[in-house]
């Protein structure tokens, strides 16, 4: 028999949902079928509103499978949710979100009331490493980083097919680890976290905007600094050099301490396709090695992977 399971990305401005298809007796995977995807504006900043529409997501989707003669209950059940923070381990809350509006908010128990059944949370780095370490662009390697460079700054990690989440639950939480050998015209801006000059502020697409702002006086969007730079404009191409830098400080720190076999890339910066030839030249100056045979890698789902790791949990 077969069964759904529905996956929730839960981003700063969308939310995903996803239906996989599979059997009971083989939940893999790789067999898989995507039978549902639909996305929806997030609700910034309004908490109630968020918990209806994962909701109302998951419920307009079951409807719709139904009535393309689904089982019912074989479409009923299976929900997990990539958010952009953490689960406090303390009070069972929200925590560590740069979507602010979720800190200290019971989503879990939220989400299970609104549509009475189990739910399952994790951070939605993690979710995109699992599904890029399964069967992504990472598959088959022992040790995955995943890092989103999106809205935010976030990462997890994936050993031998398992999310290494932490006695914290702060497994992976590179964005909030401060961005290593500064140079002394490294502007370490405010983080939401309460710190300064972290990894967030410099690789998260939010990050690139700030500093273009600091250093032109121009307001542009990640995607539109990039494009500048990719024709040749003087101000956004050293922008975008000095982003490129910053990225492989980051990254090569990463390898100091976990030396990962494959770096998969998320979140929207991850479409700049320059930083899967530059990055990789650059970081063996920091890296403590003679070699640096880490590979990096651009994602083999896109922006889809973290809500397909979600649907796994």
């Amino acid at each position: 028999m077969s069964q759904i399971r529905f996956g929730i990305d839960l981003g700063g401005t969308k939310i995903e949902i996803i239906g996989l298809l599979t059997s009971k007796k083989d939940a893999d995977i790789n067999s898989a079928k995507t039978v549902y995807q639909k996305r929806v504006d997030t609700p910034k900043g309004d908490y109630s509103a968020t918990v209806n529409a994962i909701a109302n997501l998951v419920l307009d989707a079951e409807s719709i499978l139904a009535a393309k003669s689904m089982n019912f209950k074989e479409i009923e059940g299976l929900v997990g949710v990539g958010i952009p923070g953490s689960i406090s381990s303390k009070t069972g809350k929200v925590k560590n979100a740069n979507s602010v509006w979720l800190i200290g908010e019971d989503l879990q128990a939220d989400l299970e009331l609104a549509l009475n059944r189990p739910i399952k949370l994790a951070n939605d780095a993690n979710c995109f490493a699992l599904s890029e370490a399964m069967d992504g662009a990472a598959q088959g390697e022992d040790v995955v980083f995943g890092a989103i460079i999106g809205t935010g700054c976030g990462a997890g990690i994936v050993v031998n097919g398992q999310i290494l989440n932490g006695v914290n639950a702060i497994g992976g939480e590179w964005g909030h680890n401060p961005l290593p050998w500064m140079n002394e015209d490294d502007i370490a801006m405010p983080c939401y976290c309460g710190l300064k000059g972290c990894n967030e502020t410099f690789l998260s697409g939010s990050g690139l905007q700030n500093h273009f702002t600091y250093n032109t006086q121009q307001k542009l969007t990640a995607k539109e600094i990039v494009a500048l730079a990719e024709q040749g404009d003087a101000s956004a191409k050293q922008q975008l050099e000095a982003y490129t830098v910053w990225l492989a400080k980051g990254l090569a720190s990463v390898i100091n301490v976990i030396d990962p076999d494959v770096i998969v890339l998320g979140g929207g910066m991850s479409n700049v396709e320059s930083l899967y030839t530059d990055v990789p030249k650059i970081w063996q100056n920091w890296v403590f090695s003679d070699e640096v045979n880490t590979q990096l890698r651009p994602p083999k789902f896109g922006d889809a992977s973290g809500v397909r790791g979600a649907a796994w949990l």
